[in-house]
């Protein structure tokens, strides 16, 4: 397991040790995780699940800008 030593101002240091104690959290693990949140590169599986789930009467986009109405004219510049 690799190892990252980080540079923190007192401020950001001291927010950070208060958000892994009410996390009930290590620093090390808190940090941790907002890296893997970071670097994600696929989507969660309840969130892939979801996929055309809603196509069943969820309106077209021809069906949504029917009702907006015509915008006003613009000025020439």
């Amino acid at each position: 397991m690799g190892q990252v030593t980080i540079y923190l101002d007192n401020e950001t240091e001291n927010k950070l040790k208060k958000a892994a104690k009410s996390s009930n959290l290590s620093v090390s693990k808190l940090v941790a995780g907002v890296i893997k949140e970071k670097i994600v590169t696929e989507w969660p599986q309840d969130v892939v699940k979801l996929a055309g789930s809603w196509k069943e009467g969820f309106p077209t986009i021809e069906e949504i800008r029917s009702n907006m109405g015509q915008d006003s004219s613009r000025e020439r510049l």
